[in-house]
């Protein structure tokens, strides 16, 4: 089913880089395709590449291994490799079963990250490839944690608690992600220092809410290929997310209903 040089297995509490394959993606030989489209989302990206071209001769993220649980879209892809131009080491997986591009993952793959994501992953498989990323290739443990929602900050926490100690800081993207860590710092659970990204005004005001009023309509059409022009759609939450929902089904016709338990 994916390239590799071995077997999916269970996780368990002592990993070693000798015991895992190099990556794991649905097909290396989609690499090339991967790659086209990474040059073109570069053109469409100007804020990270300006970082590359302003800090890349620096490289202020020397030392840093950062394992990331994030969507491996070719956007994601973009992201990576700008973090190891400005001198990150980077392990990587996706925080969805079904988000993976299979062929953003194998370019990465191909360029030589260690990635472990293909689209339709099981559960056991999504558990297997987060902890594929806490033990990077020179056997070191990742100390610092890029996520989205929250699935590889739990799995630390609750299975790999002798990794902690070395992390400087995790941050979290989503709404989710986000509510998740503050249930654990009320319990007492969190101890790795969390940078809440979701509320900075680039995520919550630009991705939040014109990204999703984008990818929601692109998500439904792909998937049921249906005119939303006098379906009902009920909106469940009005926040920036939500608005951004809420305008696309109403633009393309279709009749908005919205529920809200925050009265504010």
């Amino acid at each position: 089913m994916s390239d590799t040089n071995e077997n999916t297995g269970n996780g368990t509490t002592d990993l070693s880089a000798d015991e895992k394959p190099a990556y794991k993606v649905k097909d290396i030989e989609l690499a090339e395709w991967g790659r086209k489209e990474i040059e073109l989302a570069e053109r469409e990206m100007p804020g990270l590449m300006s970082l590359r071209e302003k800090y890349g001769s620096e490289k202020p993220l020397t030392g840093a291994r950062i394992a990331g649980c994030l969507h491996m879209t070719i956007q994601t892809a973009v992201l990576i490799e700008t973090l190891i131009e400005l001198g990150a080491e980077v392990t990587w997986s996706s925080c969805n079963i079904y988000s993976t591009q299979d062929h953003a993952a194998a370019a990465m793959a191909k360029a030589g990250v260690p990635v472990y994501a293909w689209k339709g992953e099981t559960e056991e498989e999504y558990k297997w490839c987060i902890e594929q990323t806490l033990v990077f290739p020179d056997g070191k443990p990742l100390n610092m944690i890029l996520d989205d929602g929250g699935d590889l900050t739990i799995l630390v926490h609750k299975e790999y608690p002798q990794y902690i100690a070395d992390i400087h800081g995790l941050t979290e993207e989503t709404t989710t992600g986000v509510h998740r860590l503050y249930q654990m710092l009320e319990r007492g659970e969190l101890k790795i220092p969390a940078i809440n990204v979701n509320d900075s005004v680039t995520k919550s005001k630009f991705d939040n809410l014109y990204g999703c009023r984008e990818s929601l309509a692109d998500g439904i059409k792909r998937a049921t290929d249906i005119m939303v022009s006098g379906k009902v759609v009920v909106v469940c939450g009005y926040g920036d997310v939500g608005k951004g929902c809420a305008q696309s089904m109403q633009g393309f016709g279709a009749r908005i209903i919205v529920t809200e338990i925050d009265p504010i």
